[in-house]
């Protein structure tokens, strides 16, 4: 688990932002005014390819939704998650059955089940932190 504020965090957290591809988005809104679009967007427009997972959907900014991260058909390197608490244990269950590095719970989305589930597992679980500000904090300013 990644604790916040921590050089030696800090750049494992950037190493791993780096080496990610693939980043399957959980609550991914196709509504452009919501905050999961514009994490989403900003993400694939610096390179990293987005799958869209809600069931609500047929695609988002271009590319096909699934309903589950269990629907998933390719190796995902990050699951972003923009759903309430509650539903993070779950989720953080199918990011470890789908093989997934990193569990990424948006800011305001604090779950210890879905941390711990996910740390049992060897992934490497972030909490209450947006992927965008820390992209561009760790990452963005750098050449």
């Amino acid at each position: 688990m990644v604790q916040p504020a921590t050089h030696g965090a800090d750049r494992a957290l950037a190493a791993l932002l780096r080496q990610a591809k693939t980043i399957a988005v959980v609550g991914l809104s196709a509504d452009p005014t919501r905050a999961s679009f514009r994490v989403a967007e900003f993400l694939q427009a610096r390179g990293y390819a987005i799958i869209p997972v809600n069931p609500n959907v047929s695609d988002v900014l271009g590319v096909p939704a699934v309903a589950s991260l269990s629907d998933l058909r390719q190796p995902v390197d990050i699951v972003d998650v923009f759903r309430r608490p509650e539903h993070c244990a779950e989720i953080a269950a199918l990011a470890v059955a789908i093989g997934a590095r990193v569990l990424w719970l948006q800011l305001g989305i604090v779950s210890d089940e879905a941390m711990a589930i996910a740390g049992r597992a060897g992934l490497t679980a972030v909490q209450d932190r947006c992927l965008k500000v820390e992209w561009q904090r760790l990452i963005g300013a750098t050449p």
